[in-house]
């Protein structure tokens, strides 16, 4: 049962339908021999759909690189690394210490600290973000340099304008999130950097987890804070000529390609 139970659980996944398992029918007698009749053998016929559904869906998945119409980076797929001792943990498909206990209070009060407004940024569209490296100046501070890191949990996708790979944050130990990374590039010889940015990407998408920055989800605080530190501006591009009203912190000055 508790078989069937995961493998419903798992019956779609990157598109992909798996049917259900068959209802059993049977008409039950007896026979001479004291042994029911019409009777089936409910027990092996479960295993044996259980197996063939298995292999059905390592079979008929849909990878995500093929649906997003891309390749890998890595010759090895799917991502795994060795342990030199069998008792390390395999991180890219471990879950281990995930919800299991807290963090000391001294590390929650440093991860949840309000962020300064000399902090967070603005971009043009008037979205507030915090900088990816005032990220991991924050874990640095809350679990110490080498008390965290990011562990790859998928193959590097590559298609022709984006780069994508998941990633698992671990701290002290433990699992705290996995998040997926993006980023745009534009031709082939950015597809290094763009794998540096799809792991900051993920690494943003991770902290969310524990709390940092928080205020930069909330509406509330977004309109107080671009009222008390931005301004909108009428700007002109340097090379198409069109105008526009984008955001910027005050005091700064307009940078290209605006003017």
């Amino acid at each position: 049962m508790l078989r069937r139970l995961q493998l419903a659980q798992t019956r779609r996944y990157l598109g992909t339908v798996v049917r259900k398992a068959p209802s059993v029918r049977s008409t039950v007698g007896v026979t001479t021999s004291g042994t029911p009749s019409g009777s089936t053998n409910t027990s092996s016929d479960n295993n044996a759909w259980l197996n063939n559904s298995s292999e059905t869906i390592l079979s008929k998945k849909k990878l995500l690189g093929e649906t997003l119409g891309g390749f890998t980076l890595e010759t090895n797929s799917p991502v795994s690394y060795t342990s030199v001792s069998s008792s390390d943990v395999d991180w890219s498909v471990s879950f281990r210490g995930l919800g299991s206990s807290p963090f000391e209070e001294k590390v929650q009060a440093e991860l949840s600290k309000p962020l300064s407004s000399d902090d967070i940024e603005v971009k043009p569209d008037g979205l507030v973000y915090l900088p990816e490296i005032k990220y991991r100046r924050i874990l640095n501070k809350a679990f110490g340099a080498g008390g965290w890191g990011l562990v790859p949990r998928s193959d590097t996708i590559v298609t022709a304008k984006l780069v994508t790979r998941e990633y698992a944050l671990i701290c002290h130990g433990q699992l705290v999130s996995i998040s997926r990374g993006e980023q745009d590039y534009f031709n082939e010889s950015g597809i290094p950097t763009a794998t540096e940015g799809c792991k900051s990407n993920a690494l943003m998408r991770c902290c969310k987890d524990l709390g940092i920055g928080s205020e930069l989800w909330d509406p509330v605080f977004i309109k107080e804070f671009k009222k008390a530190n931005c301004v909108e501006k009428f700007v002109e591009h340097v090379t198409t000529k069109k105008k526009k009203k984008i955001w910027l912190k005050k005091g700064r000055e307009v940078e290209y390609p605006y003017k």
